[in-house]
């Protein structure tokens, strides 16, 4: 009896355990099913993180930030080291120091000897060369074998007629720009992530209504057919449903072809597999369409400061003509003085050994100077070089007042489109429902054989035109509001 309840109570065990194992993963197969579906947010936050575009826009960020701290470093002390070791092989001061005299004993005068022997001992030292000091020839730099040399320098620029602060006012306009072109590759980023999004969930519409049309057309041909092999319908009512059919086929297989490249195109960006599975969470049939979600905010914003010269192309046209203008104060500072001061601290050694020197071994060279640098003769090279910076200036000014008028065009352009498209949006709404009745009465007369099979494929064809153009337009409109929000820092193209 208590091994029978022990046996029980296992299965029971076993059971709960079964059923929890098998609760979990119709859990987790739900949860991955909802979470397999792909937001236009989400694809947005993807593209983000990896994208060439953005990666060459933050190198020309890193690149001006490296070109500010050069010009910062202009300002500051230098400080360099330079050692050096020599060794001659040959010189043409070799032995130009050495007694040509005959070879002698040197002096050795004996104070206790009479005066006779010690004058005769500086005769014989005089004779012979032996009695002239040691000069020290040998330690003179000219010819040493080993030489050992060590340098410090330092330089301070005291004055350089504005060119150091007109280069750091270029390279922070640089970087300014760099900055704007950064924002303005991730605008455009974003713009056409959403815009292969919704080409992507159109593309996808387009297969559905192809494949209904194709349904629609094999039934009443299978409908057809029945009513021609009772008597009912004649044979030419048989083809041309037949020929209605067939029709429908080459447009599947065109929307199909069309959709995959609409999702390579997003799977390129997402640095996706060309294979890789791939659903849309993307609403195309609602009649209220709301904005993306990640435009909402920036659309409303948008929208109602109207057309605007407020944009990332007229910002960037703003720091080049800062830039420009800073390039024509540098080329001008050429021609005003330069003060530096300058310091070297040269330690020298000639060791008579290829051995390192000692202490003792060592001469000092330092130097302290200070240096006043002015053109006085170019040759026109400095007018030459005011003059390119004076047209360099002119040209932006040119680019600047360029940019606000494409920028002003480019914005009322893209609300104006926002606006088509919405009406269009708004229009389709009613022909689809308009259409799809005129369908559905046009099969219920054919199949009481109050009209023809071509009313019939006129209303499906008519059906299947609304429903492109809804979908269509629907696209249009979430592209177009996305790009109206994105206005302010998307790059305006050349008209």
């Amino acid at each position: 009896m208590t091994e029978s309840r022990f046996t029980a109570l296992g299965r029971a065990i076993i059971a709960s355990i079964t059923v929890f194992m098998l609760a979990f993963s119709l859990g987790a197969r739900d949860a991955s099913a909802q979470t397999s579906r792909l937001t236009l947010a989400e694809a947005l936050r993807i593209a983000a993180g990896q994208n060439e575009s953005i990666d060459i826009a933050r190198a020309g960020e890193a690149r001006a930030d490296a070109e500010q701290l050069r010009v910062q470093s202009l300002r500051r002390p230098q400080l360099s080291f330079l050692g050096t070791y020599s060794r001659t092989l040959a010189s043409e001061f070799s032995g130009a120091f050495n007694s040509s005299g005959p070879s002698c004993a040197p002096l050795a005068v004996n104070a206790s000897s009479p005066v006779t022997e010690r004058l005769a001992e500086l005769e014989r030292a005089a004779g012979c060369g032996a009695i002239l000091p040691d000069l020290g020839f040998d330690n003179l730099p000219f010819g040493q074998r080993n030489v050992y040399q060590f340098q410090l320098s330092f330089s301070q620029t005291v004055y350089s007629g504005g060119r150091i602060g007109a280069e750091s006012l270029r390279a922070s306009n640089a970087r300014r720009a760099a900055g704007i072109g950064t924002t303005a590759a991730e605008a455009q980023l974003s713009l056409d992530v959403t815009q292969a999004f919704y080409d992507a969930a159109m593309s996808d519409r387009m297969v559905t209504i192809a494949e209904s049309g194709y349904s629609q057309a094999s039934a009443t041909y299978d409908q057809i057919r029945l009513s021609f092999e009772a008597g009912r319908q004649s044979e030419f009512e048989l083809l041309r449903a037949q020929v209605a059919r067939d029709s429908q086929r080459p447009l599947v297989i065109r929307s199909t072809s069309t959709r995959e490249i609409a999702y390579l195109r997003l799977r390129q960006l997402l640095k996706m597999a060309p294979d890789a599975p791939l659903t849309l969470d993307a609403d195309l049939d609602s009649v209220n369409l709301a904005p993306p979600a990640p435009f909402a905010e920036a659309l409303t914003a948008a929208r109602g400061a109207g057309p605007s010269t407020d944009r990332a192309s007229v910002h960037q046209a703003e720091a080049l003509v800062g830039a420009r203008e800073a390039s024509v104060t540098v080329a001008q500072a050429e021609r005003r003085p330069s003060v530096a001061l300058t310091s070297s601290l040269a330690p020298v050694g000639y060791p008579s050994s290829g051995a390192f020197p000692g202490t003792g071994d060592f001469r000092t060279n330092w130097s302290l100077s200070a240096s006043v640098s002015v053109p006085v003769l170019t040759g026109g090279r400095l007018r030459a070089m005011e003059a390119s910076a004076q047209a360099d200036l002119a040209e932006a000014h040119a680019q600047l007042a360029q940019a606000r008028e494409w920028s002003l065009l480019d914005s009322a352009t893209a609300l104006e489109d926002l606006s088509a498209a919405e009406a269009a949006l708004e229009a389709s709404a009613g022909t689809v429902e308009q259409a799809e009745r005129a369908y559905q009465i046009a099969e219920l007369r054919n199949r009481e054989g109050l009209s023809t099979q071509l009313e019939l494929s006129d209303s499906r064809l008519s059906w299947q035109v609304a429903q492109a153009n809804r979908a269509r337009a629907a696209r249009d409109v979430q592209v177009a509001r996305a790009r109206v929000a994105l206005l302010p820092s998307l790059p305006v193209a050349a008209r």
